[in-house]
């Protein structure tokens, strides 16, 4: 079963944060300006790492920044039910 696509906040915090470039961020976080290009269009998930790199470039939480495109879905494949084992 494919796991849910993974959305994120990284344009519109761009723009919140004086019109930020995909070069200035991919240059602050250490990477091309191709991936920056990826995740935005969500072609590319990120490393918890650049994860986090980012949220901290935003002042955020990784999980206000990332999330499911569809949650419903998430929920479905990934909570636990019960008798699961852990």
């Amino acid at each position: 079963m494919t796991a849910p696509p993974i959305g994120n906040n990284l344009r519109r915090l761009r723009f919140e944060h004086d019109g930020m470039s995909q070069a200035d961020l991919a240059r602050i976080v250490g990477v091309t300006r191709q991936t920056i290009v990826a995740l935005e269009t969500g072609r590319y998930a990120p490393s918890l790492e650049l994860a986090m790199r980012l949220a901290t470039v935003f002042g955020c939480t990784v999980d206000s920044l990332f999330h499911w495109t569809d949650a419903d879905a998430a929920r479905a494949l990934y909570a636990r039910k019960p008798g699961d084992r852990t």
